[in-house]
């Protein structure tokens, strides 16, 4: 679990980044959860788009990816859904959370 003032430093660090992936029409499914396990590994912290055909809302979205893949929920702002999670792979970490 994050405190608030990590959720605050990982979304200054959102604003930089752009979405890796966009969930459209057939909503999540195995294929959406092996591919943002794959970005959070690499990356850490992602950005999602979740288009308006996507069966779920961006908060939907989040909750689910985040309880099935372990993750920590960022923010959600309009369509744009931010997750974070360490890399497993100590080499890929990149990014150090502030104190709590």
């Amino acid at each position: 679990m994050i405190t608030t003032k990590q959720r605050a430093y990982l979304r200054s660090l959102a604003n930089s980044i752009e979405p890796t992936t966009q969930l459209g029409k057939l909503g999540i499914g195995d294929t959406v959860f092996d591919m943002v396990e794959k970005a959070l590994d690499a990356h850490e912290l992602i950005k999602l788009t979740i288009l308006e055909t996507c069966p779920e809302t961006p908060k939907e979205a989040m909750v689910t990816l985040c309880d099935n893949l372990k993750c920590e929920p960022v923010q959600v702002i309009g369509r744009k859904v931010v997750i974070y999670r360490q890399s497993r792979k100590p080499e890929n970490r990149k990014i150090v959370l502030p104190r709590k």
